[in-house]
């Protein structure tokens, strides 16, 4: 079996009938990316979905914002960058959280 299959994408449509009503209000939210009339440029928008792509690590949704930060006009190393930014707010919450066990451990009795 292969997982993280582009194809696997096209799935996604039977979920129109399968659930409808959640389907089609995460349609709705989900445009909120590609708007061009946010505080937000576009290209930020897409660089912004690309790093929480790599702190969730959905192959699916580096795809799709790969794709449309290089449409809206991001460069290769700002791609690179904002994984790269991802990383270290990632790290950051892997100490902080390191703090609160060291606590949680102290308060033990």
């Amino acid at each position: 079996m292969h997982y993280h299959d582009s194809d696997d994408l096209k799935k996604l449509g039977e979920f129109k009938q399968l659930v409808p009503t959640e389907f089609s209000t995460f349609v709705e939210f989900d445009k909120i990316v590609g708007r061009d009339d946010g505080a937000i440029p576009r290209k930020y928008r897409e660089l912004i979905a690309l790093a929480v792509a790599c702190t969730t690590q959905c192959p699916y949704c580096l795809d799709v914002h790969t794709r449309g930060a290089k449409k809206a006009g991001a460069t290769r190393q700002e791609v690179a960058e904002a994984g790269f930014l991802a990383a270290a707010l990632r790290a950051g919450a892997a100490v902080t959280h390191t703090g609160l066990a060291v606590k949680l451990f102290d308060e033990l009795k």
